[in-house]
């Protein structure tokens, strides 16, 4: 019997796991549903359905995360990625001039999420059936997350990777309106809270804040937040895919 040396078992290992990334990523496909472009990519037999926002920062980082979910979970999943026109008229819940002074800012979040339950997913469930759903996001497509878990049940856990907490009145909009999704991961850069914005800067104690709430509404062992080094501006793609990543595991 010819035993493998070790060397060549890491071989194997590094091989299989290549394989398994790239069919991940031959998977991808960029498709147009109801007239938002979509970026969708994962196993032809997937246990749960991912769905994030996609701006055009994000576009370059789409493979990638998918990569990094698949690599640090073995629980099969498709993620789509639907286009978002205006990062923040489509995805802020109601005005707040910090975010942007645009009057029409806060008034169409509703049409995304409406998008998102009336349009993707039934797309996604003629395709794949009808499978648990994370909604997740970074930024204000953490934000968005957050907000559409609180306006229904569709979602099964939320991906929040660090969400704009910062908007006016959120700690009184969240008191007033429990998410209604099982689990929820919060996660935010341990130098997030350090800016000279006064608005941005609250994100911290926010976060906290709304952490601490999810324990109350969820109990302790259905949330969570991780907290990661550095600002707001790096690591988009690892962050979400943690995010992602946890929540396929705690379901």
């Amino acid at each position: 019997m010819i035993v493998p040396r070790l060397d060549d078992c890491g071989r194997t290992y590094l091989r299989i796991r290549e394989i398994v990334l790239s069919l991940y990523v031959m998977n991808h496909k960029i498709c147009t549903i109801d007239g938002r472009e979509c970026f969708i990519s994962g196993s032809a037999q997937p246990q749960y359905i991912l769905i994030q926002t996609l701006g055009n920062h994000e576009r370059g980082i789409f493979d990638r995360t998918v990569e990094l979910i698949a690599d640090s979970c073995d629980v099969p999943f498709v993620l789509a990625a639907f286009q978002v026109f205006d990062w923040n008229l489509d995805l802020t819940p109601w005005h707040d001039d910090a975010i942007n002074r645009k009057p029409e800012v806060g008034t169409k979040t509703g049409e995304t999420l409406r998008y998102v339950t009336e349009s993707l997913l039934p797309a996604l469930e003629t395709e794949y059936g009808k499978l648990p759903v994370i909604l997740g996001g970074y930024s204000l497509g953490g934000l968005f997350a957050l907000w559409a878990s609180t306006q229904t049940e569709r979602f099964s856990a939320i991906a929040a990777a660090s969400p704009s907490l910062w908007i006016k009145d959120w700690p009184d909009f969240a008191q007033a309106h429990p998410v209604k999704a099982d689990k929820v991961y919060l996660s935010l850069g341990d130098q997030e809270e350090h800016v000279k914005n006064r608005s941005i800067a609250r994100v911290g104690d926010r976060v906290r804040g709304e952490y601490e709430l999810l324990r109350t509404q969820l109990g302790a062992d259905n949330c969570t937040l991780a907290w990661n080094p550095g600002g707001h501006f790096q690591d988009g793609d690892k962050r979400l895919a943690s995010a992602f990543s946890w929540c396929l595991q705690a379901l």
